[in-house]
């Protein structure tokens, strides 16, 4: 007899062995909890038990199983609203959480000096008898009390009779509970890290869009436009994504990715971001040359009236620099194309000279030329770099963050979402297969999103869903995006989502 127990307890310690490295593989929380109470009844032989977690002033109810009453409730099993239970030592599992003691006792209705009404309250509502409990706190390895163990009724393997917890039993429970505290504590730190990484990422995404009026809720919009197309992906049954399936690991990756492909932006001058005009630094300098225009007309005003101009030639120059300073303010507004023709004109404008506090000036200075002259949009080829350098700085900046194993594409993906097939893209000029299927997706999104925006310094008006979906298969067409992304978008019927997103968002703000 001495013998069986010895190799009981020698099996019951290397499953205790067992019982830590698989605790420490469990990512989910309810799982884990679930798990720690089923193998703390199973080497104690214990027909129910309940585990509790400290949660402010009071202990919450998570998991309770019940063999002879078939209860099975809280962790993967349906959860039940129970009144949490008081830090204090009214109660069995409040006493055990509030002095840190083991409580092994051996018939609940005949223990003498303590009286604990929760056994019995329990036992009159379920019509169940509690006799033996072995109610055990779940300290980590800093001392600090996470939760209560909460066994009931051991049985002899021989027998149906229910006895004590033996003191074997309670120094295995202590050593369980110590393990398991120590697998809780853990999750919780990898889970509030998480979280505070993904409220990092979701406050720079926000800092980002939130330095442009023009770009609010951009970021979000592609995250969420993203993850709505690799789940689509997914659901493919036929064609040429029907072998192919994002795990949970890839989809992670390509979420953060999304919510970070923009981040290098913090480093862009927001008046190049923002850049409504092309004479807009700072501000827009428009008024300067307004100055500039009026100080020269009126110079010609005084020459007039001092006689060293003749009245006709006098308000012809006048009617002339009011229609060149005209001509300048419509040329600094951003549009699809300008004309060779306004090119020599602006030119001819620029080479004119005034006299300025007894010095020879140019009409516009070498700048004002430049920037005047942008055939397309409101960039100069300078700014436009400066622009397009924010993917290099996603990359740059990303690849500092210690991403863990899983999570070690996210640079790569948020860093190529400029990339073009036909490798005309940027930062990288990443071409075919070496743009992963993620970046396709976010590089699609991304555009498919611009195209949409309501309002853009280079835009005067939003683009019509017609032409949205023209300029995407144009671009299919000139082989920059992935034609079968594009089907997928296409069967996803994105600009509904994105239709009610925008809804979703505007709703959101409002109550704000």
């Amino acid at each position: 007899m001495d013998n069986q127990i010895q190799l009981d307890l020698e099996d019951r310690l290397r499953r205790l062995n067992e019982i830590g490295v698989a605790l420490s593989s469990v990512r989910d929380l309810n799982v884990l909890l679930e798990r720690i109470l089923k193998e703390a009844r199973r080497f104690t032989h214990a027909e129910a038990g309940t585990l509790y977690l400290v949660s402010g002033p009071h202990l919450t109810f998570e998991i309770a199983q019940n063999d002879k009453l078939q209860i099975f409730i809280g962790g993967t099993h349906e959860k039940v609203d129970i009144p949490p239970v008081p830090l204090n030592k009214d109660s069995v599992s409040g006493y055990v959480a509030v002095t840190g003691e083991t409580l092994n006792i051996e018939d609940v209705y005949a223990e003498e000096g303590r009286q604990f009404e929760g056994p019995s309250n329990y036992d009159q509502m379920t019509g169940y008898r509690t006799r033996s409990m072995l109610v055990v706190p779940m300290r980590d390895h800093e001392d600090q009390i996470l939760g209560v163990l909460q066994l009931i009724n051991a049985y002899a393997s021989e027998s149906n009779e229910s006895i004590p917890f033996s003191s074997e039993d309670e120094s295995l429970l202590e050593s369980l509970a110590s393990q398991a505290a120590v697998a809780i504590s853990n999750m919780r730190l990898v889970q509030e890290t998480e979280a505070l990484f993904e409220s990092f990422v979701q406050v720079m995404a926000t800092a980002i869009d939130e330095r442009s009026p023009y770009t609010g809720g951009h970021i979000r919009r592609v995250a969420e436009l993203t993850m709505a197309m690799a789940h689509a992906v997914n659901a493919s049954k036929t064609g040429y994504f029907s072998e192919i399936e994002f795990d949970e690991e890839e989809l992670e990756e390509l979420r953060l990715a999304a919510w970070m492909h923009d981040i290098g932006k913090i480093t862009t001058p927001e008046w190049v971001v923002d850049k409504p005009t092309k004479l807009t630094t700072l501000f827009d300098r428009i008024e300067l040359l307004r100055m500039r225009f009026a100080l020269i007309r009126k110079e010609f005003e005084l020459q007039i009236a001092c006689g060293e101009l003749e009245p006709e030639e006098g308000q012809r120059r006048i009617k002339e620099v009011d229609g060149e300073f005209e001509f300048i303010a419509q040329a600094n507004l951003p549009g699809e194309f300008m004309a060779d023709a306004d090119l020599e004109y602006l030119e001819k404008i620029a080479a004119k000279t005034f006299v300025l506090n007894g010095e020879e000036q140019n009409y516009l200075t070498v700048n004002e030329l430049e920037n005047l002259s942008i055939r397309k949009g409101s960039l100069t080829d300078a700014e436009r770099q400066k622009i397009n350098d924010h993917a290099s700085m996603s990359i740059k900046m990303l690849e500092q963050i210690p991403f863990t194993r899983k999570l070690k594409q996210v640079p790569a993906i948020a860093g190529a979402h400029h990339e073009k097939l036909d490798g005309t893209g940027y930062p990288q000029g990443l071409q075919g297969d070496e743009i992963s299927l993620q970046a396709r997706i976010l590089a699609l999104v991304d555009i498919f999103e611009s195209l949409t925006a309501d309002d853009r310094p280079y835009r005067t008006e939003s683009l019509t869903r017609e032409l949205v979906l023209q300029i995407l298969q144009d671009m299919v067409d000139a082989n920059h995006i992935d034609r079968e992304v594009h089907e997928v978008f296409k069967s996803a019927n994105l600009f509904d989502k994105l239709e009610d997103l925008k809804a979703q968002m505007a709703r959101e703000s409002a109550k704000d």
